[in-house]
């Protein structure tokens, strides 16, 4: 038996989902975006509509880099399909302070230098916000479990969880 020699002329063309549009409600403004239906809601973010606050850090999960906020609930932008966070509300770190005026929790993160290289900040910001808000910041103990999704490869982490207690305690200006 003979296997039949490819053709030299003929091309082979390979092509992804088409893209669709996707309206999507990032920080009170609307936009529509055309995108293949497995792009991430991160890479929307920053490639798309030029958000990069939120970083890509390991494209897995892992390390929190990328935490957005879809319908006040904390998430992944990295595991999250843009088409899947269509009709949601998405907020960033670009959508937390109020015009000039920072967040409480970003005031924090300046005054106990919660950061070193700064990479991993916008997640842990992101996280902190909803963890006071979600009751789980009661102790040092609980801080670190539930801010345990947002990695700081610099070792930041006591500074972090002293912004995060000195908000939670009021002294930040609340949540």
């Amino acid at each position: 038996m003979t296997v039949a020699e490819p053709r030299s002329n003929a091309r082979v063309r390979v092509r992804g989902p088409a893209k669709v549009p996707v309206p999507l409600d990032v920080n009170g403004s609307c936009h529509e975006v055309e995108l293949e239906p497995r792009v991430s809601l991160l890479d929307a973010l920053r490639e798309h509509l030029d958000l990069t606050g939120s970083k890509k850090g390991c494209d897995q999960g892992t390390c929190g880099a990328c935490t957005v906020w879809v319908d006040g609930r904390r998430v992944l932008a990295c595991l999250t399909l843009a088409i899947a966070a269509s009709g949601h509300e998405i907020v960033t770190i670009e959508g937390l302070a109020d015009g000039e005026e920072l967040h409480p929790m970003q005031r924090a993160f300046i005054e106990h230098d919660a950061f070193q290289c700064g990479y991993c900040t916008p997640g842990q910001i992101m996280s902190a916000v909803k963890l006071i808000e979600e009751g789980n910041a009661e102790s040092d103990e609980d801080i670190k479990e539930f801010m345990s999704g947002n990695i700081c490869r610099c070792a930041a982490y006591p500074n972090i969880r002293a912004a995060i207690r000195d908000v939670r305690d009021g002294a930040g200006g609340g949540v």
